[in-house]
């Protein structure tokens, strides 16, 4: 791996969070030393901040003290069907407005700064498969906070070096069980017999964390600044299949009942995203075949 972080500090948001621990190794690994955020309550390590993002004056003097060269902003309510709204938006929108803020009032400024928005956005598209242009239309809160996210930000283009990201969905080890796919790898781990879903059409392009942390660190060190990128497979993988999948690698097949309450209103049917951009800015992608993804997480 080049180096390309030696001598520089990197700031991650939700530093403890799913993707943060390891968009973290990654940044290591290519010499960054690392500082982060964590939600307030928890005890912070060295280089850790326990921090809420809408307080003000506290983010401000977290940015002050660290000095940061990069920034990883990922810390989000990163659940569809979360159920606070209001804070869906406080955090996703107003959080990420406080660290612009106080990432322009510093003297030293950062040369990217990576803003992690979501492939929610496009909502219910009959586009194939998505590209960046194709025109959002969000179906739920969360999508909406994303995209007033990238809006307001961009009021911000002109003092800070801004990177968007738009992750398709994306999976590994330690991502919690509320998510589909953890959910399923779960019950198969614990040799469940029957396991409840909702909409069993829906088709998702999936990648394995490892490759959307990678994405995000040549990002940031390519510095593309001011565009938009679908993190993504390419690829779109049906539930039917996934179960398939794990049925061959635990060596049985569970019984999947349909449970109503399940099933989401505005539910986006199909996911899946054009990555061309994304590799032209950094160069292939290593994608991880779903297959290997889903049995690094059954043998975790």
């Amino acid at each position: 791996m080049v180096m390309e972080g030696v001598g520089k500090r990197a700031l991650i948001t939700g530093l403890t969070g799913f993707t943060g621990r390891y968009v973290e190794q990654e940044l290591r690994a290519a010499g960054y030393q690392v500082f982060g955020t964590i939600t307030p309550g928890h005890t912070p390590a060295e280089g850790q901040f326990a921090v809420d993002l809408n307080d003000r004056a506290a983010l401000a003097q977290v940015v002050a003290q660290v000095q940061p060269d990069v920034v990883a902003h990922l810390a989000a309510i990163a659940f569809v069907a979360h159920g606070d709204v209001e804070q869906i938006y406080r955090v996703n929108l107003n959080g990420t407005r406080n660290l612009l803020e106080a990432l322009a009032a510093q003297a030293h400024r950062p040369s990217a700064v990576l803003l992690a928005s979501s492939a929610n956005i496009y909502g219910n598209t009959e586009v194939g498969v998505i590209d960046e242009n194709v025109v959002a239309a969000p179906a739920n809160d969360y999508a909406v906070s994303k995209l007033a996210m990238e809006y307001m930000a961009r009021l911000w283009q002109d003092k800070l070096p801004l990177i968007f990201v738009r992750p398709f969905n994306y999976t590994g080890v330690g991502q919690q069980e509320n998510f589909l796919l953890p959910k399923i790898v779960g019950h198969f781990r614990r040799q469940a017999s029957e396991i409840e879903l909702g909409n069993l059409h829906v088709w998702r392009d999936f990648s394995d964390v490892r490759m959307v942390a990678r994405c995000y660190r040549r990002l940031l060190a390519a510095a593309p600044l001011g565009q938009t990128f679908n993190v993504c497979s390419g690829q779109a993988y049906s539930l039917g299949e996934v179960l398939q999948m794990m049925g061959e690698i635990a060596g049985y097949q569970i019984n999947v009942r349909v449970n109503p309450a399940f099933v989401r209103a505005n539910e986006v049917v199909r996911l899946v995203g054009d990555n061309g951009r994304l590799s032209a800015a950094i160069g292939p992608l290593e994608a991880v075949p779903l297959a290997d993804t889903l049995r690094w997480m059954y043998s975790a």
